[in-house]
């Protein structure tokens, strides 16, 4: 019954909500035992306490001593207003807006009452009082538009679209017209379906602001989100005679020319638009990434190549167009164009990570020791707990065969990572690597079976694994189980294949590894000297001599120079 008497009262006309807030404040302060004047001295030193708990956020304290004030009196509203801005800090809204309704009926005229507890009924989703809350916030300060523009948007939550409109009529006396008000107006419009009279009202403002574009953008919005395609691009078409270099306008013919499917007109507008250096990079990024989904197709991949180019041109002093166009390069392969990319955006701003990261990738790619060493090193000045970094820098001393140093990087990185899988399986296998590489076979092992731990279809440390077992002629059920796996992994890999092929061929079944070792050379782009000779091997135990020997002269013109080859050559015969 209380409950609905609140909020009839909030129904109410003004002058009769305050006769009824005095009767209850009357009643309040009659039911309650009158205070006496030490009362009045205790209210004041608890409520003063109690703010001090409050500024130095005791506020479990303060909560206590403001409920102190209110036990001794019941109608002090500026307690109610502070014990419920404390419940609202821990989420205790419904407790806050009973305290606030409290306050609002004994003290109608507070303004900071009423927001708290529109506050209150906004948070609990509560529209229709919050309708009448911005009623008496606008008849306490009725020249503030914040308020209107509140209750507008109360209304239009409500349905109450003639309503709206009519306060934005009254915040328009306010304000003039403003964008704000043009906004509202047009969401009323649209979910009205008065296309025409929100278009005909943005068309007035166009012919009063006929230098302000953004009118035009928002009129093609309204046509191109109604399905109204041609009338869009009629607006835009004639702006952009009048504003040849607007990006914005661009942008948005590049939209409606998409939604045409004319994609060649599209991307004409998007050249012209990211050729326009006031249209700021990070949408021309964001747009850029659109296209990388759609990778490898080469349109887009030639369409996003060409807008990062012109990002370059546009922006040639932010080192983001740089890397954005490293980025687009990297992802179609141009390796070394995207490292020129790279090294250009770090030139102009070396704090960016990820570029260093990028840049250190290709160098190692392209065997660019000395380069990967120098740029690793360098970023790990600036970022010495990367791990990939690490990593990277670590692999680029195995390739200069300074495994000592390698493995030393390696394991930093694998100490600086323990979350991330991908990295951990790499680094033990790279680990694996190198350890073989010093002759030290059980580190070798052990690392191999950690990286594999990480990540069992670890392809690379599968088939290096198992073609270190082979060659010492160890655990071969092992080694052909993993080999195996590697090719399931990632079949029509020559060198995986030559790995199984020499397996099996360590396992005498050399039926089967002649057929593995034709798929190697098949799947070879390299002339593998190493590929050829093992066919060799293969073919001496299946008796065919002179097909040996033929393969083993040929792995020697393709570079294999060893005693042992030229041995099988000279006394036609395997040997180990």
């Amino acid at each position: 019954m209380k409950h609905r008497l609140t909020i009839l009262l909030f129904l109410l006309t003004p002058v009769f909500v305050f006769a009824q807030n005095k009767a209850a404040k009357d009643s309040l302060t009659t039911a309650a035992k009158p205070m006496t004047s030490l009362d009045s001295v205790m209210v004041k030193q608890i409520f003063y306490s109690a703010l001090r708990e409050k500024t130095i956020e005791n506020f479990t304290l303060a909560a206590e001593q403001f409920n102190r004030v209110l036990q001794i009196d019941h109608s002090n509203t500026a307690a109610m207003y502070e014990l419920a801005n404390l419940k609202k800090l821990k989420g205790g809204y419904a407790d806050a807006q009973s305290l606030m309704e409290r306050a609002v009926m004994l003290s109608p005229n507070n303004e900071w009452y009423w927001l708290s507890l529109a506050d209150c009924y906004e948070k609990s989703n509560n529209i229709p009082k919050l309708e009448i809350a911005f009623t008496q916030l606008i008849r306490l300060n009725p020249d503030k538009a914040d308020y209107y523009f509140d209750k507008a948007n109360a209304l239009f939550i409500e349905k109450k679209y003639d309503e709206a409109l009519s306060i934005y009529g009254r915040i328009e006396k306010l304000t003039g017209l403003t964008d704000d008000i043009l906004a509202g107006r047009q969401k009323i419009y649209l979910k009205q379906g008065k296309v025409d009279q929100a278009a005909a009202e943005i068309q007035e403002m166009i012919t009063a602001n006929p230098t302000q574009v953004r009118y035009v953008l928002l009129l093609a919005e309204i046509y191109n989100s109604n399905g109204l395609n041609d009338k869009a691009l009629k607006a835009l078409d004639a702006a952009e005679k009048t504003f040849p270099s607007n990006g914005q306008l661009h942008l948005a013919l590049a939209d409606i020319y998409r939604d045409k499917k004319n994609y060649q007109a599209c991307f004409d507008e998007l050249k012209l638009a990211f050729a326009v250096t006031d249209l700021n990079i990070e949408s021309k990024i964001k747009i850029l990434a659109g296209y990388l989904p759609k990778f490898p197709d080469p349109d887009a991949e030639a369409s996003a190549t060409e807008l990062s180019r012109i990002i370059t041109v546009a922006h040639p002093a932010d080192a983001r167009a740089y890397a954005t166009y490293g980025d687009i390069l990297f992802q179609t392969g141009k390796y070394k164009e995207a490292k020129v990319a790279y090294k250009k955006a770090i030139q102009l701003n070396g704090n960016n990570y990820i570029v260093w990261e990028q840049l250190v990738r290709i160098e190692l790619s392209d065997n660019d020791k000395e380069g990967a060493l120098k740029d690793g090193q360098y970023a790990l000045t600036l970022y010495p707990n990367q791990a990939w970094m690490n990593y990277l820098v670590g692999v680029a001393y195995v390739q200069s065969k300074d495994y000592k140093k390698g493995i030393s990087y390696i394991k930093n990185a694998a100490d600086l990572e323990t979350e991330d899988k991908t990295l951990l399986s790499v680094c033990y296998a790279s680990l694996g690597d190198c350890y073989h590489e010093l002759q030290d076979s059980k580190s070798s092992d052990a690392a191999y079976d950690q990286s594999l731990s990480y990540n069992p279809d670890n392809a690379y440390a599968l088939n290096n694994y198992a073609y270190y077992l082979s060659l010492r002629n160890e655990r071969l059920d092992k080694a052909a189980t993993m080999s195996n796996h590697s090719n399931e992994l990632q079949p029509n890999t020559a060198s995986f294949e030559d790995t199984y092929a020499w397996i099996l061929f360590k396992q005498k079944n050399y039926t089967d590894a002649k057929l593995w070792i034709e798929k190697a050379i098949l799947h070879d782009k390299t002339n593998s000297a190493v590929q050829i000779e093992h066919y060799g091997d293969i073919m001496f135990y299946l008796g065919n001599t002179d097909a040996a020997v033929q393969n083993w002269k040929k792995a020697k013109s393709y570079g294999e120079q060893s005693p042992v080859l030229d041995r099988k050559i000279n006394e036609r015969k395997y040997i180990e």
